[in-house]
């Protein structure tokens, strides 16, 4: 252990320090994934068209995203418990109250007011980590929460699924309620005030957008913080696209699509763990250099393998498991290198990445449907955006200049024995 600012211990994260910063990065991806199977129902109950019910998934995105953007100041300011004990039990209410909404238009505003509630839980994790831990480091912690993240979307559908089936689709928002106020109560109890008083900044509107633009102008910031953004929208133009290029194009039942669908979220999981080994002995630079360009060349094998049919189902399932067994390797990385010289504004910088990683996923993914919803849309989407990354990083950072990810390693090292010195 040794000393942080603020005369704080730095301790070595434990299994129950990484499962309970997981199951906080987790709260947004279980209020949109139990809920899924229920559309039918909702869309039945409340007399509402498909695509209607299908908005008020994009308007979790699309609260979430502002919410990251004014909760990360506030924990700047207020320190991370407050705004996380807040935003967590506004999000209880909430869903208390879209268990009882009569219309669609009611359900999709309070769906709104939820994302942009329980966007408390996953910005104030990030921010956690970098309060705590630098470099290598945090990059193995961001890996292993990515263990946690990862159940939810596999197993999320099916417990929603059990709720509904036994229920009814309004006692999901029942078990989100009780999902957060079991996160309230971990909170209190075992996470500890990680940012200390000294170090808090001014939430004035003022301060607020100047700490927003001093990052918006940091060209180097700004390229890695897009780049888990870019990495959610290929995970979910394929969330998008899968059901009907696997089921329709491939002719799977729905059990085997869901089969599919798991092992393709093992896979990601996977690629996350392999991260938090390689951190070990490898910087967070070049691991991050190296897997954009090894993605991009699978990414181009799989396109190849769509357009030839080779291997038929099976080329295509193990193009895509090449393409994620990489992805894990990026968002980690670029995550812990886009906060090297923000530590005292954690809470904003992780806002940002929040923000255009929900941003993106939500403007991105509509294009796999717009190109025609098959197998070929969907993997040109996936290629395109990986195209974007590897643009970005060349283009924003200096990993692929001679001897350029030792600039960012030597950035991680200054502020980690910055942090000590203080």
């Amino acid at each position: 252990m040794t000393d942080v600012p603020g005369n704080q211990t730095r301790h070595v994260p434990n299994f129950k320090y990484v499962l309970m910063l997981g199951a906080l990065s987790a709260l947004p991806a279980l209020s949109t994934d139990m809920y899924l199977p229920s559309l039918p129902d909702v869309a039945t109950d409340l007399q509402a068209s498909q695509a209607a019910v299908q908005f008020t998934l994009s308007a979790m995105l699309i609260g979430g995203g502002v919410g990251q953007l004014v909760i990360g100041p506030l924990s700047d300011r207020f320190g991370r418990r407050l705004p996380l004990i807040v935003g967590i039990t506004l999000h209880i209410v909430i869903s208390m109250a879209c268990s009882i909404a009569p219309d669609i238009a009611t359900l999709i505003g309070l769906r709104v007011l939820q994302g942009f509630f329980n966007a408390a839980a996953a910005v104030v994790a990030i921010a956690v980590i970098r309060d705590r831990f630098i470099g290598s480091e945090a990059a193995r912690l961001m890996s292993r929460l990515v263990l946690v993240i990862g159940v939810a979307p596999l197993f999320a559908p099916s417990i929603g699924q059990v709720i509904a089936g036994q229920w009814h689709w309004r006692a999901v928002f029942y078990a989100l309620a009780l999902i957060g106020a079991a996160l309230v109560v971990i909170v209190w109890k075992w996470m500890p005030e990680t940012l200390p008083v000294e170090s808090r900044r001014g939430a004035r509107p003022r301060q607020i957008a100047g700490s927003y633009w001093s990052l918006l102008r940091d060209r180097e910031f700004m390229a890695l913080a897009v780049l888990p953004g870019l990495g959610m929208g290929v995970i979910m133009s394929y969330v998008v696209g899968s059901p009907f290029v696997f089921q329709n194009q491939y002719g799977l039942s729905g059990s085997q699509f869901a089969l599919v669908f798991a092992l393709n979220g093992v896979v990601l999981v996977l690629s996350a763990q392999l991260n938090a080994s390689l951190v070990r002995h490898i910087a967070p630079a070049r691991i991050l250099r190296a897997s954009v360009l090894i993605q991009l060349g699978f990414g181009v094998l799989l396109l190849l393998t769509v357009l030839t049919g080779a291997g038929g189902l099976f080329g295509v399932l193990i193009g895509l498991w090449l393409v994620f067994a990489t992805q894990g390797l990026v968002p980690p990385n670029a995550t812990v290198l886009s906060l090297n010289n923000y530590g005292h504004m954690a809470g904003t910088a992780s806002a940002v990445m929040g923000a255009l990683k929900f941003g993106i996923a939500g403007l991105i993914s509509p294009l796999v449907g717009f190109l025609g919803g098959g197998a070929l849309a969907m993997v040109g989407v996936m290629l395109g955006i990986v195209v974007v990354m590897f643009l970005v990083l060349l283009a924003g950072t200096p990993v692929y200049r001679k001897a350029g990810w030792m600039k960012l390693e030597f950035q991680t090292r200054e502020e980690a024995l910055t942090d000590r010195r203080q």
